[in-house]
This record gives C-alpha cells, sequence and structure tokens, in this order.
C-alpha cells in the first residue's frame, strides 16, 4: 500500500451527544483520539482504509460520554495514552506535558497541558515529519469552534482557577502552533460539554485568533462573560468521570429480551421506564398509557440520561428492530449498559386496554384558545431561555425539574411549550402518564410572537 501524500484525518462524528472522535492515519498506521463506547465504528473505519491502530489517545477524563478508549485499545493492542496525572484504575501508558509520541514513521504528536476543561487536561499537537507541515492540535475539550469547554463540571469550587486556566491554556495553543494549524476539538458540536455552541464545522489556529472569546478578550471580561452564560448540565455527567476511571469494557449491543403488553404493564407499574421511540407526533396520537416519549429524532441519550433517576429499569418500545438497536447503542455511549427489555410495533401491541393519546397545536392554536378560556401554559425550556423570552403568564418548570415539580403544575388543561417541540413532547408525555390533560405545542418558538402572543423576558 502507498502512503498517501498527506496525511489523512476522519472525524468520526456522534451529533446525538454533540462530539466528535478522530482516526488519523498515514496509509498504514493509525491513532485514534476520545473514541466512544461502540468502537465497532472505529474498527469498521480501520478496516475500511486497511490500516492499523498503533495509539488511542485520550484528552481528558470525559464527563458526557463513556470512553471506549480503553476497549479499543484491548481490541487491537494498541498503547492506550491518558496523562500521567490522571488517577485511573488500569494499566496504560501515561504521558506528560511535552512528551513526543511517534506514531508510524510520519505522525509526531506532542502531548500539551491544557487545563482549564479539567485539571489533567492534554491536547495533542501533530506534525507531518515528512512534510515539515504542522497538520493541526486535537484539543478535546479546549479550544473548541469559537468557544472553549466549559470550567464547571468539578464542582464550584474549582470553576474560578478552571476558567482562568482555560483563559491560559488557550493562549498557549495560539502561540505554539502557526495560524494554518487545524483545530480539532472533541466537543462543541451541541454537547452541554461546551460553554456555548457554534454551527462550524472546521477551523484553524489563525480563525479562532480572530472569532472565539478566549483568544480575542482578556482574562477578566472572558471569565466574566463565560460564567454568566453557563447553565445547566445533563444530571448523567455524574457517573462518566468514575465510569472512565476505571476502564470501561466493549458494551454488549445484543438484542434486550422481548417484552408483552401484559409485561410493559407491569414495568411501568412498578416505576420503571417504558420509553417509546417513535416521533411525536405518532406519539401524541396513539401509545400505551404510562410510556414516556423520547424520541429517537432528537437527543435522546442526553434527556434519558438528564432525566432518569440513575438505575431505574428502562424498556425501550420502537417500531422496528433497527430502532431498538439505535436506541441501544445511544444508551451505552452514557452508561446505561443494557436495556432490561424491548418490544416492537405499535401502540396496540404494547397494551392490552386502549391506546391514550393527547392533542398537539401551534402556537397560533394557543393564542386562538386563550381569547376563550383560561388553560395552563407550561415553558419546559432552561431558564436562560425563558427569561430570554417568554410567553406572557407561562409557567417555567425547566425539564429536567419537572418530575419532582409536578405538584407545582396548576390544576386544568396544560398547554406545554419548549423552543421546537422535542422537549414539549417529553414532559406532555411524563404529564400525561399522572393523569393531566394535556396539549403537546409542536411548534417553533419563534412563532409565538407572529401568532399573537405576548412576550416577556430580556433578549440578549
Amino acid at each position: 500500500m502507498t502512503a498517501p501524500s498527506t496525511l489523512t484525518v476522519l472525524p468520526i462524528e456522534t451529533p446525538t451527544l454533540g462530539d466528535r472522535s478522530y482516526l488519523v492515519h498515514d496509509g498504514e498506521i493509525a491513532f485514534v483520539v476520545d473514541p466512544q463506547r461502540d468502537i465497532d465504528r472505529v474498527l469498521a473505519l480501520l478496516q475500511e482504509h486497511g490500516v492499523r491502530v498503533t495509539h488511542v489517545l485520550e484528552t481528558h477524563i470525559h464527563n458526557d460520554y463513556v470512553t471506549g478508549g480503553f476497549a479499543l485499545a484491548a481490541a487491537t493492542g494498541a498503547a492506550y495514552l491518558t496523562n500521567a496525572a490522571d488517577d485511573v484504575s488500569f494499566e496504560r501508558t501515561p504521558v506528560i506535558d511535552g512528551q513526543e509520541i511517534l506514531v508510524g514513521s510520519r505522525m509526531r504528536l506532542t502531548a500539551l497541558a491544557t487545563p482549564g476543561h479539567t485539571f489533567t487536561h492534554l491536547s495533542y499537537a501533530l506534525r507531518d515529519t515528512e512534510s515539515g507541515s504542522d497538520v493541526g492540535v486535537f484539543t478535546g475539550g479546549s479550544l473548541l469552534y469559537g468557544a472553549t469547554g466549559r470550567p464547571d463540571l468539578l464542582g464550584a469550587d474549582h470553576t474560578d482557577a478552571l476558567v482562568r486556566h482555560q483563559h491560559a491554556s488557550a493562549h498557549r495553543l495560539a502561540e505554539l502552533l502557526p495560524d494554518e494549524a487545524e483545530v480539532f476539538p472533541t466537543h462543541g458540536f451541541g454537547s452541554f460539554c461546551s460553554a456555548t455552541q457554534t454551527d462550524a464545522a472546521s477551523s484553524t489556529i489563525g480563525l479562532e485568533k480572530h472569532r472565539n472569546p478566549v483568544l480575542t478578550q482578556d482574562e477578566e471580561t472572558y471569565v466574566r462573560e463565560l460564567l454568566a452564560g453557563l447553565g445547566p448540565w445533563p444530571a448523567y455527567y455524574a457517573h462518566m468521570a468514575p465510569a472512565n476511571a476505571a476502564g470501561p469494557a466493549a458494551p454488549d449491543l445484543s438484542p434486550p429480551e422481548p417484552a408483552e403488553a401484559a409485561e410493559l404493564r407491569r414495568r411501568i407499574e412498578a416505576g420503571e421506564w417504558v420509553v417509546d421511540l417513535r416521533h411525536r407526533t405518532a406519539f401524541a396520537a396513539g401509545h400505551a398509557p404510562g410510556t414516556l416519549n423520547l424520541g429517537l429524532d432528537g437527543g435522546f441519550a442526553t434527556y434519558v440520561g438528564w432525566l432518569i433517576p440513575w438505575g431505574t429499569p428502562i424498556t425501550l418500545l420502537g417500531e422496528t428492530v433497527e430502532d431498538v438497536a439505535a436506541a441501544q447503542r445511544e444508551l451505552v455511549r452514557i452508561g446505561i449498559d443494557r436495556p432490561d427489555a424491548h418490544a416492537t410495533g405499535t401502540p396496540h401491541d404494547w397494551t392490552e386496554a386502549e391506546p391514550a393519546s393527547f392533542a398537539t397545536a401551534t402556537f397560533g392554536d394557543l393564542a386562538h384558545t386563550r381569547h376563550h378560556r383560561d388553560v395552563v401554559v407550561l415553558d419546559v425550556r432552561r431558564r436562560d431561555e425563558h427569561h430570554a423570552a417568554a410567553v406572557a403568564g407561562a409557567l417555567n418548570i425547566p425539564l429536567h425539574e419537572l418530575s419532582s415539580r409536578l405538584g407545582e403544575v396548576p390544576a386544568g388543561e396544560i398547554w406545554v411549550h419548549c423552543a421546537g417541540g422535542y422537549r414539549a413532547s417529553i414532559a406532555a408525555s411524563l404529564l400525561d402518564a399522572h393523569g393531566r390533560t394535556v396539549v403537546a405545542v409542536d411548534d417553533a418558538m419563534d412563532n409565538a410572537e407572529p401568532a399573537g402572543l405576548p412576550l416577556t423576558g430580556q433578549p440578549a
């Protein structure tokens, strides 16, 4: 096999969690950065490109997903590289700031301490020794596209120190690397590990120098504005770092046990989660009573992990076995290894009674209805979203708080909305399961004011 004239960098997207992993090769030898738990995707790419992985690298102990690094290294015989300062319980190849790692004959990585997202965060600068070019830097949760990784995931006691480290780390990268060097972050594509979000799909050090607040603002301005903009993060994050420090094994993606309608009812009555994976419009039209709607079309794993009491048994309902398999893959990425059961088909297959349903509507329908009768308007967006622009008179209970605050929702007909419909359907399914009369607003928030609903708030 003839080696390519340039090194090949293959992003491996996990859009549902807002992350990227990377496979980099020279035509023969490869390394992988920050792989997700379902390593079969990486193994397939290695086979497709006909290359052999010799090194698996972690930029940090992740907070938003269970790593596949340990399992990938074990499966391939590759060296598994983590920061020597990381407190882990498995054998690995420890690396320190400034250490150089030669991969194959022409890929030279330099580990660079870039604390800020965590205290032991590393970035890896890649140089092509054949061409003499600085290809780029794998920045994990440090320098992102137009943003940085959030500094508050280790707790309030460490946030001030970490946010200042983050500023210094970004400037270190900008000083060490040429403007043309590409930036390859792990977070920033929707992950709550990112302090803010961007639509950018690629970037360079030079571009970040001009558009990234961490590089355009002085330290105090950056610290003040970043901390002011931080919101909540998913509850499941608390379980990720301990799992990653233990060296998680490869997941079992074999199908869970099948369940009939009577078994599904028993599980619901026992307080287990029975999750309908269909689109929200199909769920509203008909569903097994007591089931919850977290569709595969949205942030499925993020919201399951955020909302479910950790350790609660979960059963998956999908139209097809492929839907169940897709959901199962999403769940292992956040450490929910084995659903307890599954069923496929339609709501008529999942309940011995008649399927339940609730209405859906637009903001225009809500405006019309409020002219004729009083209804409860429940906004399940985050507080920062509600503060920026809210339907006048709406009650704000963020989705991640709703299950513990159901008693605060007034009696009567509840019209629940979010920014686009996905979270509203989750909330509506939860309220419906508790016997409330609910209407799910399946509409974009941008349509509320044109529909005639007065808004309050303080736009940014």
